[in-house]
């Protein structure tokens, strides 16, 4: 068994949309659907969206909840992290080595808390 995808909720389409755009831009995650209440990213291995919740609740971030991206250098970590963070996100712990890989933490716009990483460290 492997994780196939992930989505997080939002409260803010438009907004998210085009947080994701800019920070996916260059990663190898492509737009493949953007219909209606959801839009999703992949590549051959993962799948990742944003979605307005289907109950019509507000979306909310899960306590303890996260999502880790493996990229492949620190220069990508550090890279996304700031990209993130120009593009209105929160930083939840500057890149630095953590149990032996190089990592950031951010938060979206939504609140959800994304983790990028790297064992090239």
């Amino acid at each position: 068994m492997k994780m196939n995808y992930f989505v997080f909720g939002t409260n803010n389409k438009e907004k998210s949309v085009g947080f994701y755009d800019e920070l996916f831009d260059g990663c190898g995650l492509n737009k493949i659907h953007d219909q209606g209440r959801m839009t999703l990213w992949g590549n051959e291995e993962f799948m990742f969206a944003i979605a307005e919740p289907f109950d019509e609740k507000p979306a909310s971030n899960g306590n303890g909840t996260m999502l880790g991206f493996h990229v492949d250098s620190i220069n990508e970590v550090n890279r996304l992290h700031k990209k993130a963070l120009d593009l209105g996100g929160v930083s939840e712990g500057e890149p630095r080595i953590r149990s032996n890989m190089h990592s950031a933490y951010i938060r979206d716009l939504d609140s959800n808390k994304i983790c990028f990483y790297t064992s090239n460290a």
